[in-house]
């Protein structure tokens, strides 16, 4: 008799394991669905954004058509390809293109004054980088989602119960590495935007070497001081001459 309660009770334990692991896998599932549809939101938006910003640029820069219809292009391939995160690797790869056609729009830009003091071209590039903003955060989200998913299908016992629930690995969405580079938009004032570029690897400056100064702030020689002895700008004694420039 004890033996029988044994073995029902191992039975429980292992159908309410099962039935555990089952729906921890099905609630990571939707959880990455849940964490996908926050992106398409974000670039739903985006992509609403760039006829707005493409007709603005137009009204001011009628030569750059190239550049213009490279946007247009690039944004209707990524609309076809976003929607399912079964497809997040090729909607990544649109969305890189897409970055790519906006760097080359908003550098055209900056050599257009009239436009960059436009009012409405000022707010779309507000909206846009905004939008960039939550397009980062939600992927990252997305992307730590599908990470603890495909942990669980490729771990055991779980890995088990992955086929019977239904449930597979997803993909990650991630940026293309030749989109990494692209301009990115910063509203540095409140008169017009800017475009920042992410400098190699091999350009950047060390976190512990020192700026240049320029000229007019390099210290200068104090009055009737030692001759090793120097004030910075603003300082008494700034603007002194040189010893040698002395008559």
């Amino acid at each position: 008799m004890i033996w029988v309660l044994l073995l029902l009770l191992i039975i429980v334990a292992l159908v309410v394991a099962a039935v555990v692991m089952y729906n921890g896998l099905v609630k990571q599932r939707n959880t990455v669905q849940e964490a996908w549809h926050q992106i398409d939101v974000e670039l739903t938006r985006r992509h609403d954004l760039i006829p707005n910003l493409v007709e603005t640029v137009k009204g001011y820069a009628q030569h750059e058509a190239q550049t213009l219809d490279d946007v247009i292009r690039a944004r209707g391939a990524a609309v076809n390809t976003h929607g399912s995160p079964d497809h997040a690797a090729e909607a990544a790869a649109a969305e890189g293109q897409l970055t790519q056609a906006l760097g080359r729009l908003i550098s055209v830009s900056e050599a257009y004054p009239d436009l960059k003091a436009n009012q409405n071209y000022q707010q779309l590039m507000g909206e846009l980088s905004a939008t960039e903003d939550r397009i980062a955060s939600a992927r990252r989200y997305y992307n730590a989602c599908v990470r603890d998913l495909n942990s669980k299908v490729d771990s055991i016992p779980t890995k088990f119960m992955a086929g019977p629930a239904g449930v597979t690995k997803a993909e990650y969405y991630e940026a293309d590495e030749a989109t990494k580079g692209a301009p990115q938009v910063n509203m540095t004032n409140a008169e017009a935007p800017s475009v920042q570029f992410d400098a190699p690897q091999s350009q950047q400056r060390p976190y512990n070497e020192q700026p240049q100064l320029p000229p007019s702030q390099m210290p200068y020689p104090t009055q009737g001081g030692q001759s090793n002895t120097f004030q910075a700008p603003g300082q008494q004694g700034y603007g002194v001459e040189y010893p040698e420039q002395r008559k």
